[in-house]
């Protein structure tokens, strides 16, 4: 095999797993969009939200833009590698340059405004807390989303488990929920409550811990568009040579 036919076979494999990939990503965002049950619901039916939230509701199109997208550059990647297009390989440099540069503004954005995140995250944690003293053990839909992220995580509340104090499940008979401590009744006298760390720390730790993992997914991701750009144009350079 020559080397530009080597090319040619690496730009169609590696499209085709982008396009499968984009399809994915589409279904997911289809799904979370009709999905009754889902959490992007759940944030929509939060009372006293801030404005900001309304652009995490947005998630369902942000995923069915970005699967819309990678199908569009897998597809583009394919046809263009398969039928020699110029055109076709041109348009998927573009695009895939266009998603390089956003990735590299988003990043610069997230490290820039570092504070209004943290501000956005604490205002999300406060409606969350009156969330769970208003409907956990009372709105199926949140009490089961609350429980499975506490038992996955294994946390207690979004900040500790004094956010159930003074709710309507502490004043059902429980005080806590059994995610909060390893014994049968859980209430005051039972120290090892405060030992369980709330979800959003759980959360932050969760993430600290496989920060080298996130940080060489990140840099993967970067490489591999960089790979894919260089192909696209060094095709594109012997098809116009031919």
């Amino acid at each position: 095999m020559s080397c530009f036919g080597f090319l040619k076979a690496l730009m169609f494999v590696f499209n085709g797993v982008i396009f499968l990939a984009g399809a994915g990503i589409l279904a997911v965002g289809i799904w979370v969009k009709v999905d009754s049950g889902s959490i992007l619901n759940f944030l929509q039916n939060l009372n006293n939200a801030p404005g900001e939230l309304k652009q995490v509701l947005n998630v369902g199109y942000l995923l069915i833009a970005l699967g819309s997208v990678l199908m569009v550059m897998g597809f583009l990647g394919c046809c263009g590698a398969v039928r020699e297009s110029r055109c076709m390989l041109l348009l998927f440099f573009v695009i895939l340059l266009i998603v390089f540069i956003a990735e590299v503004a988003g990043a610069i954005v997230l490290l820039v405004f570092k504070g209004v995140v943290q501000q956005l995250i604490t205002e999300v944690g406060v409606i969350i807390v009156n969330s769970i003293k208003k409907d956990y053990g009372k709105n199926p839909d949140i009490t089961g989303l609350l429980n499975t992220t506490m038992n996955t995580l294994k946390c207690c509340g979004f900040n500790n488990y004094t956010d159930f104090r003074n709710s309507t499940f502490s004043n059902n008979g429980t005080t806590y929920p059994p995610y909060c401590c390893n014994v049968t009744i859980c209430n005051e006298g039972n120290a090892i409550i405060a030992k369980v760390p709330g979800c959003f720390l759980a959360l932050v730790s969760l993430v600290n811990s496989n920060a080298s993992i996130i940080v060489g997914v990140a840099l993967g991701i970067a490489a591999l568009e960089l790979t894919a750009m260089t192909i696209s144009m060094i095709m594109y350079c012997k098809i116009k040579g031919k």
